[in-house]
């Protein structure tokens, strides 16, 4: 099934408490990929600005990413960032029309 919805953020925590938040983002992908129906659920470091989490997923429709933001691990992983000093978070959701290669 190809991606209807496309999902870019970021997340900004303070730079010391990365080794904290590390272990929950890896719960929080692994549990995305089993229960939510992503297509791709990407999560990296931004190497030249520490602190920051950048989100890159990819949803075949939007149902499947609301279904996403209301899954039971949703929550502890929304209490545990909090826990871990976040600071920014802003995603945004686009609706795509097509795609090619580039």
């Amino acid at each position: 099934m190809p991606p209807s919805v496309a999902v870019f953020g970021i997340l900004r925590f303070p730079p010391e408490r990365m080794s904290e938040v590390r272990p929950h983002l890896k719960a929080l992908v692994e549990a995305t990929y089993r229960h939510d129906g992503c297509l791709t659920y990407d999560v990296a470091e931004d190497l030249l600005d520490p602190g920051l989490v950048r989100f890159s997923e990819l949803w075949p429709d939007h149902a499947s990413l609301e279904r996403h933001l209301q899954a039971p691990h949703i929550e502890p992983w929304r209490t545990a960032a909090r826990d871990c000093g976040l600071s920014e978070r802003k995603f945004t959701a686009y609706d795509i029309a097509g795609s090619r290669s580039v």
